[in-house]
């Protein structure tokens, strides 16, 4: 996919409803104008049309020559001018035969609308006529002046202030619709082909970090924080193609020798066997728990394949006494530290109440709890209890550790396989795990607390198939 041609991009849109935009502008500050025009100039004629009166009133016995009447009219522009004043008179200048005005107009009562109107008839019309416009004087408002004229001097005049508004209107868009052309160019436009050039790059060659670091921006508005936003998205999907990778490599491996530590361990449980004709009473007292042993890491080698390929899956449902499980994990928890150099372990204390039975793959929740102790202990952790509480259909299993609680790192990847581990080599796979197991019971695990006081897993389970 390439990029859009100049004609079809977002910066020529951009430039394009700049000067429409300013054109409606221009039109919406036009008719006002033209209004005003209009009425500017009507009201000019009046006050001429007043002063020709008054002309006539300084005349002997207001008696002027018709030469002069004629020039007076001539130089207001008007076919008749009549004057009213305050105390009654009245003074009329008239051609011989004025012809019948085609329309009046009153500037006393037009409203602003009127004067859009008739400004727009102006210019609508195709001829000339004679209109009679009566207003107020403006050299005296208590003189009432009506003058009879010929509108094309009018119309003329309008044409040519609307041209002139119009050539400036352009003028305005056209520097508007520039500045506001590369100012968006440059804070936008720029930057969101950059974004796609990154994401176009990114669909190519996902691996590469070039792209992304091209867009490393310290501007703080939406398009800088767009732009940080897809280099951490793009730097988490690396993440998990790695991870992916590194899962895929996991389960080929693992693929691999399953054959080969299933022979193994099938070989040392035979041998185990005979341990239980011992007649030394150590050995035949702890032959069980080896043989149990055995055949847990026998299965756990075949759920971990399986796990690889499609992950936990549905757990094969038997009544199980979590109780019974908790001490047998802890038991088994223990036996492993003691045998450790060290020796010794932190103090384990199994508080889920008797009597309480849920529907469970016994040697998948044993795993599922394993970890979550050993996450625990390996932690730091001085004493760990797992206690459990009735939840409305649900079995609320407590985790609870006195440990140094867990790292910001380690809460932003929780879950997450070769992310979440607190320890220095550690993958990461006991929550994990332990999540999928509760989820493959219908239930889930969740981080309830954590803190420099220890933390708290919760896994709830259901109590009913």
């Amino acid at each position: 996919m390439q990029l859009p041609s100049f004609a079809r991009s977002l910066s020529a849109r951009l430039l394009l409803l700049t000067v429409v935009f300013v054109m409606i502008a221009e039109v919406l500050i036009y008719l006002p104008s033209a209004a005003r025009y209009r009425a500017d100039w009507l009201a000019e004629k009046l006050a001429s049309g007043h002063l020709a009166a008054l002309a006539v009133e300084a005349a002997p016995d207001q008696m002027v020559t018709d030469e002069l009447e004629a020039e007076l009219l001539a130089h207001v522009g008007a076919l008749s001018i009549d004057v009213t004043k305050p105390a009654g008179r009245m003074l009329m200048l008239a051609a011989d035969m004025p012809p019948e005005p085609q329309a009046r107009f009153d500037l006393r009562t037009a409203g602003p609308f009127t004067l859009i109107a008739d400004a727009l008839g102006v210019l609508a019309q195709q001829e000339p006529m004679v209109i009679a416009v009566t207003g107020r004087s403006p050299k005296n408002p208590d003189v009432l002046v009506t003058v009879t004229l010929n509108d094309r001097p009018l119309r003329e005049g309008l044409w040519a202030f609307s041209g002139r508004i119009l050539v400036l209107s352009l003028i305005i868009s056209g520097i508007t619709a520039g500045l506001v052309y590369v100012t968006l160019v440059y804070m936008t436009v720029r930057p969101m082909r950059r974004l796609v050039e990154a994401m176009m790059a990114f669909k190519r060659d996902p691996e590469s970090a070039e792209p992304a670091a091209q867009l490393a921006t310290d501007r703080s508005d939406e398009v800088g924080i767009a732009q940080r936003e897809l280099i951490a998205l793009q730097a988490a999907v690396r993440q998990a193609f790695r991870q992916r990778e590194r899962l895929a490599a996991l389960g080929t491996a693992v693929a691999k020798i399953n054959h080969d530590i299933r022979g193994v361990l099938a070989s040392a449980t035979l041998l185990s066997e005979r341990l239980l004709d011992s007649r030394d009473p150590e050995v035949r007292r702890n032959g069980p728990r080896i043989l149990a042993s055995l055949e847990r890491a026998a299965l756990l080698v075949s759920q971990t394949l399986d796990y690889t390929r499609d992950g936990v899956a549905p757990a094969a449902l038997a009544p199980v006494d979590p109780r019974a499980l908790v001490a047998e994990v802890m038991e088994a928890l223990a036996a492993e530290r003691s045998s450790q150099a060290n020796g010794g372990g932190p103090a384990l204390r199994n508080e889920v109440p008797a009597g309480l039975t849920i529907p469970a793959e016994r040697e998948l929740l044993f795993r599922g709890i394993s970890n979550l102790l050993r996450n625990a202990v390996e932690a730091g952790a001085t004493r760990v209890s797992v206690a459990a509480e009735p939840m409305g259909g649900m079995l609320r299993l407590l985790v609870v550790d006195d440990g140094p609680g867990l790292p910001e790192k380690a809460q932003a990847h929780l879950f997450q396989p070769f992310a979440g581990s607190t320890k220095p080599n550690g993958m990461g796979l006991g929550l994990s795990i332990a999540r999928e197991v509760a989820r493959a019971h219908g239930g889930e695990l969740r981080l309830a607390e954590t803190s420099g006081r220890g933390t708290t897993f919760a896994m709830t389970l259901p109590t009913a198939g």
